[in-house]
């Protein structure tokens, strides 16, 4: 294995581990302060999630594209082999589950913000945007886990 494989891929498994346990993290924190009720830390908790995932998410969803496609040239793999194809379309599930997430959190974290500046509880708006918000988690961390068992096995599970 040459130098740069083993870099690329030292790269890429800590983006994806960067990835993943920031997403699951910050959701974790933000579900369990939604919970909680309290609109001062969920006005909090979201204005971190959103700075979370743009510097850790939105950067680590970069390079693993990049990084995995050089991998895929360096070792000589087909670009088209299906558990690669798998995992690109798995990929866009991912970050199309991701983009729709975050445009929601700017309206939960500006509903949360509201509701603590006049005092009140939150609106409708808000339970509808996060019912939403858990729903489109499920799918982007299901296709992970399966990227994953993918980059694990590769081709021998074919």
């Amino acid at each position: 294995m040459s130098d740069a494989y083993l870099w690329l891929r030292l790269i890429h498994v800590l983006s994806a581990t960067l990835l993943f346990g920031t997403g699951l993290g910050t959701a974790f924190h933000m579900y369990v302060t939604h919970k909680s009720g309290n609109v001062t830390a969920i006005a909090s908790a979201t204005r971190n999630t959103i700075l979370a995932d743009w510097l850790f998410i939105a950067t680590s969803g970069i390079i693993q594209p990049v990084s995995g496609l050089f991998m895929v040239h360096i070792a000589g793999y087909d670009y088209f082999e299906s558990w690669l194809v798998a995992t690109y379309f798995l990929y866009v599930i991912t970050a199309v589950c991701w983009t729709r997430v975050v445009a929601l959190q700017y309206r939960i974290r500006s509903l949360a913000v509201a509701a603590a500046a006049a005092n009140s509880p939150l609106s409708a708006d808000y339970y509808s945007a996060m019912r939403l918000w858990f729903i489109l988690g499920w799918p982007a961390f299901i296709s992970l886990v399966i990227i994953f068992v993918l980059m694990v096995m590769r081709p021998s599970l074919w």
